[in-house]
């Protein structure tokens, strides 16, 4: 049969984004390009051999095929479903299914896939159980941002939602929301209760968290600086926050 609603595709490149996406076997998959004359071992023949034994139609092709996918391809692109997002409930639910606080990471209008794709590889690796994005005006989980995590959005939980409506209903389950921001109102690091149930909340590169989202915090937290320099990226500034986050919980 023909189904009347096929999945959106897209392809995936770059051989720990295509990797991960395996290994975390989310989505489904319908072709591997690989780059003709590649060495095939390493990171590469991982992938080879997860496809095959997935019985995912493998093709050697003119590395030019791959260029028209990007440049930062790296001799191989993976076309499959487009990225599956959750929801908060699912999100709490893992956190309970592992018995622990909760601990999530709010991005508010992010707009960089780099900047993205950096806080979710943080995100993945310190533990959050779920990320939250706003509906619009934000950069999403396109292939540039799986790129950019090194595939670490293929094992995250990544809900969008009205972030003020999400806060609200994180509140209503005893979670803690804290913008990353600075400030008269700001506390630092030591100040602030980091080992709970948590929110992290990190805002855009250029004007920080929307009013309305910043409003809607409980306390708002600051990294102290001691350089000339004013300011910290936000995905530099996410990661510290989000590590800081992590130590607090006893790297747990």
């Amino acid at each position: 049969e023909i189904d009347p609603f096929p999945p959106m595709r897209e392809w995936l490149y770059s051989r720990n984004a295509v990797f991960e996406a395996l290994r975390a076997g989310r989505r489904q998959a319908f072709h591997l390009w690989v780059a003709e004359g590649s060495q095939e071992k390493g990171r590469l023949a991982e992938i080879i051999q997860q496809a095959g034994s997935r019985r995912i139609p493998i093709e050697r092709v003119h590395r030019s095929r791959l260029d028209k996918l990007s440049s930062g391809h790296q001799g191989v692109a993976l076309e499959t479903s487009a990225y599956a997002y959750s929801d908060l409930g699912r999100i709490l639910e893992l956190a309970g299914q592992r018995a622990e606080q909760p601990f999530l990471l709010i991005l508010d209008t992010l707009q960089d896939p780099q900047n993205m794709g950096t806080l979710l590889r943080t995100a993945e690796i310190v533990g959050v159980h779920g990320v939250i994005l706003p509906l619009a005006r934000t950069a999403t989980i396109t292939p540039a941002v799986v790129n950019a995590s090194s595939g670490a959005c293929e094992h995250l939980l990544i809900a969008q939602a009205n972030l003020a409506q999400a806060i609200a209903s994180l509140k209503e389950h005893d979670v803690w929301v804290i913008g990353l921001e600075g400030g008269e109102l700001a506390q630092p690091p030591g100040a602030v209760r980091l080992d709970g149930a948590i929110a992290l909340v990190v805002g855009n590169e250029g004007e920080g968290m929307r009013q309305l989202v910043r409003d809607s915090c409980d306390l708002l937290m600051h990294l102290p600086m001691r350089g000339k320099i004013e300011s910290l990226n936000a995905a530099v500034a996410g990661s510290v926050a989000l590590y800081l986050a992590w130590q607090a919980r006893q790297y747990q």
